[in-house]
């Protein structure tokens, strides 16, 4: 992580799309490191959304084209996790994928959605704006 804080923006543009696939890493406390150097709060949010939502849309993209099988197995995606997560989105609908920056829950869940086809542009707008929403509570907090 001291690495990715050397670099500033695109550190935390590396960890947010990092951390938005399966892969265990901490977008928001890389954030709150670039918060308090001074770096702009804005920017630093655009950034991290951004990169989040891209990590995201890569999750859409292997649940998309990829089999339920190849995903579980590649992924490390248990049978549990993927069924939970497809129990949430069918509960749930659509607007679940406001959710998706939830730990545990909401890298399955950007997968299910690819898997079931939903409108890529929906889950931009959906997944974006709970990401957003996250990024800027966050900075509030921090700040």
């Amino acid at each position: 992580m001291e690495y990715l804080s050397e670099l500033g923006y695109i550190g935390l543009f590396v960890a947010a799309f990092l951390a938005a696939t399966i892969l265990p890493l901490s977008s928001e406390a890389l954030l709150s490191t670039l918060l308090l150097s001074g770096l702009s709060p804005v920017a630093l949010v655009i950034v991290a959304t951004t990169g989040n939502a891209l990590g995201s849309l890569t999750n859409y993209a292997l649940g998309y084209w990829g089999s339920k099988e190849v995903i579980k197995q590649w992924l490390k995606v248990s049978e549990e996790e993927f069924i939970k997560a497809e129990q949430r989105f069918v509960k749930y609908g659509l607007f679940s994928l406001l959710f998706a920056w939830v730990p545990i829950i909401g890298d399955p869940l950007t997968m299910i959605a690819g898997v079931l086809r939903i409108r890529l542009l929906w889950f931009l707008i959906l997944v974006t704006a709970g990401k957003l929403m996250r990024y800027i509570v966050i900075s509030y907090l921090i700040l």
